[in-house]
């Protein structure tokens, strides 16, 4: 059986600090999905070709161990923010024209009259999917502030159907529900963060040869 390609790919943990602690949004994947069926998954997926065509309206604030490699920061941040805006309906931009033509994928973020912005976002994780997989991914995620959100953070109304049983839910209670077991660590990364603590590096899963490996970036 030959191996999949790796696909760069980005995701956000969009986290809010509801009445009981932090909170971070989940959803669904279609139980005919072909890659993590069923589980409950951050926002995110592939970057698209037309996401190192965008324009950020603010760069990402420290780019960090993101640099040196392909796509650029600029380009992950980009697609993070798209599989957002297309996942869930929520949009991490402020108000401003788009400079030249917009590119495939950002017209109805565009329509809204904003551009995107990756100034709230943290690389905080990496990890590439192991062989065996029907699809692999070189994944980065990204920590972000729901007040970075235009508009109500509770109107799903505009997310395509990739994603279903959108909602918020505390760190500890998300812990229980059906989840990859990658997107368990990265939440306890994130719950680790938004206690006060310091990461000694990005922590990075690499799947990428035939021994795996962890390291911090």
């Amino acid at each position: 059986m030959t191996e999949p390609a790796i696909r760069p790919a980005a995701t956000i943990l969009l986290v809010r600090q509801g009445p009981a602690g932090p909170e971070v949004l989940m959803g669904q994947r279609g139980a005919g999905a072909a890659f993590m069926p069923s589980k409950y998954v951050f926002p995110g997926g592939a970057v698209d070709a037309a996401d190192a065509d965008v324009a950020l309206a603010r760069p990402l604030p420290d780019p960090g161990a993101l640099l040196g490699g392909e796509p650029g920061p600029d380009t992950l941040a980009a697609a993070a923010i798209r599989e957002l805006w297309e996942e869930t309906g929520l949009a991490l931009g402020i108000p401003g024209a788009w400079p030249g033509v917009v590119p495939e994928g950002w017209q109805g973020f565009a329509a809204r009259g904003l551009r995107p912005s990756a100034a709230g976002l943290r690389f905080v994780f990496r990890a590439i999917t192991p062989p065996g997989r029907t699809r692999r991914f070189d994944a980065r995620f990204f920590l972000a502030d729901a007040a970075g959100v235009v508009g109500d953070a509770d109107d799903f109304s505009g997310a395509c159907d990739e994603l279903g049983h959108l909602h918020w839910i505390g760190l500890a209670e998300a812990r229980a529900l059906d989840l990859p077991f990658i997107t368990e660590v990265v939440l306890s990364e994130a719950a680790m963060i938004l206690r006060g603590g310091n990461q000694p590096g990005v922590p990075f899963f690499d799947n990428s040869g035939p021994v795996p490996t962890f390291r911090r970036l």
